[in-house]
């Protein structure tokens, strides 16, 4: 009799058909106020300051939990989640951080160096 595959295994499985085939396709805003349409942002704060640190960890937090593929390349930027990936990882969910390091290995290295 074949297992059947657990929440967890279903959840990667759901963030990992989301990713971009590369972290260069992450081409998003790095500054400056950015609106959410209500398919990510369906409660609370929709416009999001990238000046503002914590602000940027919200809309970070939020676009890779709920994100489809083109929601992650038009809103998410490459060297900002990079860089801020060692604190970024401690912010979201197990399964989208172990999708992310497991499909792009400078994310699982910059966490590693952060350890």
């Amino acid at each position: 009799m074949a297992s059947q595959p657990g929440l967890s295994d279903l959840r990667r499985a759901k963030f990992a058909r989301r990713l971009p085939a590369a972290l260069s396709e992450l081409a998003g805003p790095q500054h400056g106020p950015v609106r959410l349409p209500l398919h990510l942002a369906w409660s609370g704060l929709t416009t999001f300051d990238l000046h503002q640190p914590r602000v940027r960890m919200s809309y970070y937090r939020i676009v890779l939990a709920e994100g489809q593929h083109d929601d992650l390349a038009q809103y998410l930027d490459r060297d900002l989640l990079v860089g801020r990936w060692p604190t970024l990882r401690t912010l979201i969910s197990r399964d989208v951080r172990d999708v992310w390091e497991s499909a792009f290995g400078e994310l699982g290295g910059s966490a590693r160096a952060a350890a």
